[in-house]
């Protein structure tokens, strides 16, 4: 360490990069995978925030993470991205001068966000991620880097999974049982008591004219209901899981995972809703992918930009991985 207290210039250090749309993260970690700075800051993604908020953003972020480390900016050996709103090859060029912008001198890698929660929880670094939250997401990375994925868009594109949704699917069951095309459900009940509404010919009238909203927001009580035994909820939550399900087997037909073993990295707060949609999912995928095995992402997907920096650097990364997450959880 010399005089200014800066740890020497001959040890290596790795940067991961979360930039999201709800909060962005920057962890750095030693060339012995033990976690030393952090920084954190809000939602990130260009295209809810723009171009220069995200810059901002991410400058923010990595100088937090620098300076709580102790260590010079050209100690950074290797860098890793994963960034909410990288979908399409046009959007490269404009995150690459945004990360030129903090000169950092070392080689590093821009993916989807996504692709990180992959790395961060799988022991193997590549394998399929399905991610449902607000909506809903999926991509894979092969042995070799190559990418499989979905367009990430949601309904417009008939992909279908997440709290949206779901929303969407239950409003459907609703309206069915009230012109009693389906059973009856009580998620009438539930969504009448939500909205305020006066009775279901006021909810329906109200949802058709735009009085009453219902949003991804509410996603958790149609799993509540599905827990009491709501035989039309319990089959949403199942339709969900095969549409997962769905996705991913396009991205394992894209990758010829068909007949591989690999992991599928189930991220997103919906797999803490209820175990229906799992289970829905994963008798989906093995049908088209026998061998593949199931992890629930409990890392931070930091992490996994932190070793996407250390394989952009050549080191061959899961030899730290585990001390990487046992140290980060002191910091985040």
């Amino acid at each position: 360490m010399d005089s200014n207290g800066v740890v020497g210039s001959m040890e290596r250090y790795f940067l991961g990069v979360d930039i999201g749309s709800t909060k962005s993260h920057a962890l750095i970690a030693d060339d012995s995978g033990r976690a030393i700075g952090f920084g954190k800051a809000g939602p990130g993604n260009w295209e809810t925030v723009g171009w220069e908020n995200t810059r901002q953003v991410l400058q923010t972020i990595v100088d937090q993470a620098i300076e709580s480390s102790n260590i010079a900016r050209a100690q950074i050996a290797g860098a890793g991205f994963g960034i909410a709103g990288y979908d399409w090859e046009e959007d490269l060029q404009p995150h690459q001068e945004i990360v030129d912008s903090l000169r950092l001198n070392a080689p590093y890698q821009i993916v989807n966000d996504s692709i990180i929660g992959l790395v961060a929880g799988g022991m193997k670094g590549w394998g399929v991620v399905i991610s449902a939250g607000t909506s809903n997401n999926c991509r894979g990375r092969g042995q070799n880097g190559e990418e499989g994925r979905i367009v990430g868009d949601g309904i417009r594109f008939g992909e279908f999974g997440g709290a949206y949704e779901i929303v969407w699917k239950a409003i459907h069951a609703v309206a069915a049982a009230w012109t009693q095309r389906s059973s009856p459900t009580k998620l009438t009940e539930k969504f009448i008591d939500i909205t305020g509404a006066a009775d279901i010919s006021d909810l329906i009238s109200g949802i058709v004219r735009d009085q009453y909203s219902l949003s991804a927001k509410h996603a958790p009580q149609i799993f509540r209901i599905a827990e009491e035994g709501d035989e039309v909820a319990q089959e949403i939550i199942r339709w969900a899981g095969r549409e997962l399900g769905d996705l991913a087997i396009g991205v394992i037909r894209q990758l010829n995972f068909q007949n591989t073993e690999f992991e599928v990295i189930l991220a997103g707060s919906l797999f803490k809703g209820s175990n229906l949609l799992s289970a829905s999912l994963k008798k989906r995928v093995l049908v088209e992918a026998p061998k593949a095995t199931f992890v629930r992402l409990k890392e931070p997907p930091v992490v996994g930009g932190v070793l996407l920096g250390m394989e952009t650097a050549g080191v061959e990364i899961y030899r730290y991985r585990e001390r990487l997450l046992e140290s980060s959880l002191d910091l985040l």
